[in-house]
């Protein structure tokens, strides 16, 4: 149960969705340019979901499905570069018609002082670079750090994220924290807009993920914290019906498929007037080790009944 409101209450407490913010993705660097009608949010996949088939496998077999629009993860992309180039990876999108919202760069301490942190720059510096160049537009980084933090890391924790968000902007890239529930530094919607507040740098903002924010310590409330157009990008899934004290990443499951009020959070963000994509991202091996096809027309039918119950899509 939450403080304050119980989740069936939750569950059972509707809202009124107002969006009229469109996503802002002018992909003027190669890919097509690609906006939301107002209200509405657009179906996209984390190539997380389909890790096994690789970078072009994965995307491939999306766009048979019917998917446009995709997110992207520095660990694909490497392996890819492995035996061609970055032109290559880029053209594989625009052959494919796919326009990739988004771009995930996994590193150690890069939203707070800590020993990993000199060496995820530099690694921040080249993703940045890379997909910069590729046309994105947004590059993001989950709050990993594992260590015990300290008031005086918290209190740091504003100029770190301007010293990041100046490498972004070096590339015209908004930068976005995704907060994680299990971080011992940003594990909480509230706490992650706290700190993207207090730092003030335009390229900065939140990224909210549905699995780190319901099954972790955050408040149903906490969504009436969001300011409007605050959300820069979302991750969506579904979770299992599970004591949260034993969820992990087997819970995530397809939209439609679990029990989080899905249907809630999607009109409390169009509230919000978050108009942007709502990205897929999933890690059970059964979707991951599929075929990609299948899995993105699963994906494509559950959650588009889910938007359509929203009224977002």
């Amino acid at each position: 149960m939450k403080d304050g409101m119980g989740r069936r209450e939750f569950l059972k407490f509707s809202m009124t969705a107002g969006a009229f913010l469109a996503v802002e993705e002018g992909m003027n660097r190669g890919v097509m340019a690609q906006s939301s009608p107002s209200g509405k949010m657009i179906l996209c996949i984390h190539q997380n979901t389909s890790h096994g088939a690789g970078y072009r496998k994965s995307l491939e077999g999306w766009a048979r499905a019917g998917i446009k629009y995709v997110e992207l993860t520095d660990a694909m992309l490497d392996e890819f570069l492995k035996a061609d180039t970055l032109a290559a990876a880029k053209n594989v999108l625009r052959d494919l018609g796919l326009t990739p919202f988004s771009a995930a760069a996994v590193l150690q301490d890069v939203w707070i002082p800590g020993p990993a942190r000199a060496a995820s720059l530099e690694t921040w510096k080249l993703r940045c670079e890379q997909f910069s160049t590729m046309g994105l537009q947004k590059i993001y980084c989950p709050s990993i750090t594992n260590r015990k933090v300290t008031v005086e890391d918290f209190k740091a924790t504003p100029g770190c994220i301007r010293e990041t968000g100046d490498i972004a902007r070096q590339f015209n890239l908004t930068a976005m924290i995704e907060f994680v529930r299990t971080s011992t530094h940003l594990a909480t919607l509230s706490t992650a807009l706290k700190m993207i507040r207090e730092a003030g740098h335009p390229n900065v903002r939140p990224l909210l993920d549905f699995f780190h924010f319901w099954s972790g310590m955050s408040k149903s409330e906490d969504l009436d914290m969001i300011r409007p157009g605050e959300i820069a990008h979302v991750h969506i899934q579904d979770i299992l019906d599970t004591p949260r004290e034993l969820i992990d990443n087997n819970g995530r499951v397809i939209p439609g498929d679990g029990s989080a009020p899905l249907v809630f959070i999607l009109k409390k963000l169009a509230e919000k007037q978050y108009s942007g994509p709502l990205s897929v991202e999933l890690f059970l091996a059964e979707l991951q080790q599929g075929d990609p096809f299948d899995v993105a027309t699963r994906i494509k039918q559950k959650c588009e009944t889910v938007m359509s119950q929203a009224n977002v899509l």
